[in-house]
């Protein structure tokens, strides 16, 4: 893959991963909210796996074994998505469940093989997809359970804070990745503003953007031990900034990626 498509295809491709990763398999959600949850939930990723899947056609490299692999996968993450999202308006919860379940180890997958069409070595550019890919996941998730509150105000606060808590985590995984992968001029074709390949600005707003996400996550924790019902109204306000510093972190990230 190449260009700004293939930029968005991993960029979406972590995003789809890392929200599904935490919303079957790291914290208990199924058994504390309720089905509309996860509808949302995969409404939105569904919607994402789509995307994912045109990005990479638009980015795939002619005879690429990476790239062909990472547009099949796509493609199959689309379709297992919107399968286990349907089952859940079709109220087969169990069987969704399951769909869901499936979809975690083929986001990995395709991560793997994302990682595979990258221009440094496979194992530390994985590191790279895993990382981001858990520092957007909970952020996005952070976000869609913030939102659920105003449905479900007998919802304890516990779910809310894991999230918390996970960004945390995240912000620190992903400020290893980013040191790991270096500091200085990337590559990336003409398709990019030139500032950002050669004059290391790239790297610099990465890092300044994932520091910011980190200061959010702070205020978000802090937000959430107020007593008052609008300190989730508030945290939930926090994982807006930080969906967009998260996410202008890792397109910046991702700019030197691939290959020129």
């Amino acid at each position: 893959m190449r260009g700004p498509a293939g930029v968005t295809a991993l960029v979406l491709a972590e995003l789809v991963a890392g929200s599904l990763w935490l919303l079957f398999l790291v914290f208990p959600l199924w058994h504390e909210v309720r089905p509309g949850f996860f509808k949302v939930s995969g409404t939105v990723v569904a919607a994402l796996s789509i995307a994912t899947w045109f990005s990479v056609r638009a980015g795939l490299v002619q005879g690429s074994d990476a790239g062909a692999w990472a547009l099949r996968l796509s493609v199959a993450l689309a379709i297992v998505a919107i399968g286990w999202t349907a089952l859940l308006f079709f109220r087969r919860a169990t069987a969704a469940r399951v769909g869901g379940l499936v979809s975690v180890p083929l986001s990995v997958v395709l991560l793997v093989a994302m990682a595979g069409t990258a221009e440094e070595g496979a194992a530390l550019a994985l590191f790279q997809l895993l990382a981001g890919a858990a520092f957007l996941g909970a952020v996005l998730d952070g976000l869609l359970l913030g939102h659920w509150y105003l449905t479900d105000r007998g919802l304890s606060r516990t779910p809310i804070g894991r999230y918390a808590t996970a960004l945390l985590v995240a912000v620190v995984v992903e400020a290893v990745a980013l040191v790991l992968g270096g500091f200085g001029p990337t590559g990336g074709g003409s398709e990019f503003n030139p500032l950002l390949t050669s004059a290391w600005l790239a790297s610099w707003i990465a890092i300044g953007m994932v520091g910011t996400t980190a200061l959010i996550a702070v205020l978000i924790r802090a937000a959430l031990k107020g007593e008052r019902s609008s300190a989730v109204q508030a945290a939930t306000g926090f994982f807006y900034l930080a969906l967009i510093t998260a996410l202008t972190a890792e397109f910046a990230a991702r700019v030197g990626f691939l290959p020129s």
